[in-house]
């Protein structure tokens, strides 16, 4: 039986007068990656900033692992097993890779696990381990979105939300970093995945949803999505 880790329902989210959400209705189950995918403006990120506590909602319903997100301050919500990689990363370029690293852990105490998760970081991303004593701010764009990914795993999260992960990235970066999320859903953390480009998305995602200007247009299984035309139309390319 599918049960949603997370589940969100008639989800609305205004900005002033705008309506940037419109009832939005999705779940996510244990163990899956869902992408959300649409053109800039379709309302991925306000979705993913709404269920992190970044952004109020107007109305509507998010549970997350039997917990009510809309009662719950932003900040007890890395606590509770979920993590955000932001859209432009967001790094701390002055500190090392390291220190970035370990910033992820801030809401754990036990020292032993928290070298464990290290040692797990460097096993998905070796190129954060040949330069843990580098400035943040000197990698590559496609060594920062790595270290950003890190840096959520250190929380040792259920669920990891990834809002534009291959944005800005050459091509060999965007398979790599794709492979790598692959790998983190295989060890059994469950991902929503927000992203433009849609071809990735749904050949590494289990399901997804279509969004259009602040409304769910279309859902199903990827694969489906990848043959359905409209979608091929309007973001494949094809």
């Amino acid at each position: 039986m599918f049960t949603p880790l997370l589940q969100v329902e008639n989800l609305e989210v205004n900005y002033g007068v705008i309506r940037a959400l419109k009832g939005v209705s999705f779940e996510v189950g244990t163990g899956e990656v869902v992408a959300l995918i649409g053109a800039n403006g379709a309302g991925k990120t306000t979705i993913l900033h709404t269920v992190t506590g970044l952004l109020p909602a107007k109305s509507g319903s998010i549970v997350y692992d039997g917990h009510d997100l809309l009662k719950t301050p932003a900040h007890k919500i890395v606590s509770m097993g979920m993590a955000h990689v932001p859209e432009g990363r967001r790094i701390f370029g002055a500190l090392t890779v390291y220190e970035n690293i370990i910033l992820g852990a801030y809401t754990r105490r036990d020292k032993k696990e928290i070298e464990e998760s290290i040692e797990l970081v460097y096993t998905h991303f070796p190129r954060l381990k040949e330069r843990t004593k580098q400035i943040a701010g000197t990698l590559s764009g496609g060594e920062q979105q790595m270290l950003a990914m890190g840096r959520a795993l250190m929380s040792k999260p259920k669920i990891i939300l990834m809002d534009e992960p291959s944005m800005g990235l050459s091509p060999l970066y965007v398979s790599e970093i794709f492979s790598i999320i692959e790998e983190i859903s295989k060890s059994g953390t469950t991902v929503l995945l927000v992203e433009q480009n849609a071809k990735k998305a749904l050949s590494i995602a289990d399901r997804a949803y279509v969004l259009e200007t602040g409304t769910v247009v279309l859902s199903g299984d990827a694969d489906d999505l990848m043959h359905n035309d409209s979608v091929r139309r309007a973001y494949l390319g094809e």
